[in-house]
């Protein structure tokens, strides 16, 4: 890989320039605003490649890209989005957010670590490749899209029109990066996500509270509908649910071992007493990665402004999500919450899913992992830490199903995702750069 590396260092300069036009153009999803140019910019520089190119548009959705190059017995499937979070608070910014900016070796910039920077790491990485080192050895597929930061809302449909797309040996997955200690980090999965409202009514307007003694109270009536939910020891009490949880394997089990969860560290920066039912070692990175979760996300019902304002609510509602893993779909948690509060004679509680994402995580064993694994060795002169999955939520099954998935990319421990100065490490984004290299490399041997 040493001429890759040479050719790297040689055109840092024009690679740095690229990436400060691409974090330079907005392309705020949740406004819609500079898609369709963001979206012109990636085709671009992947028809520079050679690539081929299609662009997809479902129901008025922006260009979702599809692209492929290369030959070879392996396929490579590479996801990224090039839509952006909008960059509020303005005032917050130490520059502005789309006139990316060095300073200190970090580039500040909305979209550099999410996902900006990892989408065009990889690009550079192929051109570097077939100028040092020849043709690619196996085929790579692009999947980009403009919605991810407002939920993929069209991601299902393109994967369940366009099966043959997604056929692939192995995926990169969006982003990803290094801990507070500066070790790179591999993650192989995304909890799913079951997101509902809760609502009941019980007239038909608020009342005066007096009436609260033989009038039914909406706001109680939905406490105690979410009561039943989960003990006072975080157990999940919806009958069935953690009947459909899939168990870790030993394999699983022993990888946290490993892991460098700081427990007092993420107690103290967070502010909080202590970790539920009191876990601590094995029993607590158990329950964080492979069990599913139940939040209370908010509550609205009656009067909560500033003063007395004496009322019995007619209406109550809640939002709640589920963190999910496998084998738990959305679907299945809405079935069974529908039963556990019919069971329970809280009929008149209403269910609407507001949405939802299958969980996915990858084996360890999978080739595709070992590759990745050997290429961050090699990169980095270090193993990665592993992380079996994330405890956040993403599109990942609807792209990978049973194709191995690793994310890996170019962020820190202070990337500041959806927050003001958003920003990477100039040192972490080369390196992606010779990662992605190598893994192409290893895993097309």
């Amino acid at each position: 890989m040493e001429e890759f590396t040479k050719y790297v260092n040689a055109n840092r300069d024009r690679f740095l320039a690229e990436l400060r036009d691409l974090c330079a153009q907005p392309s705020i999803a949740a406004q819609g605003v500079g898609l369709e140019e963001t979206a012109s910019l990636v085709e671009q520089r992947l028809k520079a490649l050679g690539a081929q190119v299609q662009r997809f548009v479902i129901d008025g959705s922006p260009p979702l890209l599809y692209a492929e190059l290369g030959q070879g017995e392996k396929t490579m499937l590479i996801y990224n989005h090039y839509d952006v979070q909008p960059p509020d608070p303005l005032d917050e910014w130490d520059s502005p957010p789309f006139e990316p900016e060095v300073r200190d070796g970090r580039f500040y910039a909305r979209g550099v670590a999410d996902d900006k920077g990892d989408l065009l790491c990889r690009l550079q990485a192929i051109e570097a490749y077939q100028a040092s080192l020849g043709p690619l050895p196996l085929r790579i597929k692009f999947i980009i899209e403009g919605e991810e930061e407002v939920g993929s809302p069209h991601l299902d449909a393109f994967a369940e029109q366009h099966p043959d797309l997604l056929e692939a040996d192995g995926c990169l997955w969006e982003t990803g990066n290094k801990d507070v200690a500066r070790r790179k980090v591999l993650t192989l999965g995304v909890k799913g996500i079951c997101y509902v409202e809760l609502t009941v009514e019980t007239a038909v307007r608020d009342l005066h509270s007096a009436w609260g003694g033989i009038i039914p109270n909406a706001a109680w009536r939905l406490v105690w509908a979410l009561n039943t939910l989960k003990d006072d020891d975080d157990h999940i009490l919806v009958d069935g649910l953690m009947d459909q949880v899939r168990p870790p394997t030993e394999e699983e089990l022993a990888g946290l071992a490993s892991l460098p969860f700081d427990e007092d560290q993420e107690r103290e920066g967070m502010g909080f007493s202590d970790y539920v039912r009191g876990l601590s070692g094995q029993d607590l990175l158990v329950k964080h990665f492979y069990e599913p979760t139940c939040t209370i996300c908010g509550l609205k019902s009656g009067y909560i402004e500033e003063g007395v304002k004496t009322v019995l609510p007619y209406s109550a509602t809640a939002k709640v999500d589920f963190r999910l893993v496998p084998d738990l779909t959305p679907g299945l948690v809405v079935e069974l919450l529908r039963a556990h509060l019919d069971r329970r004679g809280f009929e008149d509680i209403g269910v609407a899913l507001k949405g939802g994402l299958m969980p996915a995580r990858s084996p360890l064993d999978a080739p595709f992992v070992q590759a990745c694994v050997a290429a961050c060795e090699a990169t980095y002169g270090a193993e990665p830490i592993i992380y079996p999955t994330s405890p956040g939520s993403g599109p990942l099954y609807a792209l990978s199903r049973e194709t191995p998935a690793v994310m890996a990319g170019v962020g820190n421990a202070d990337s500041r995702l959806h927050a003001p100065n958003e920003n990477i490490y100039l040192q972490d984004y080369f390196e992606g750069i010779r990662l992605v290299g190598e893994l192409i490399r290893r895993f097309a041997a």
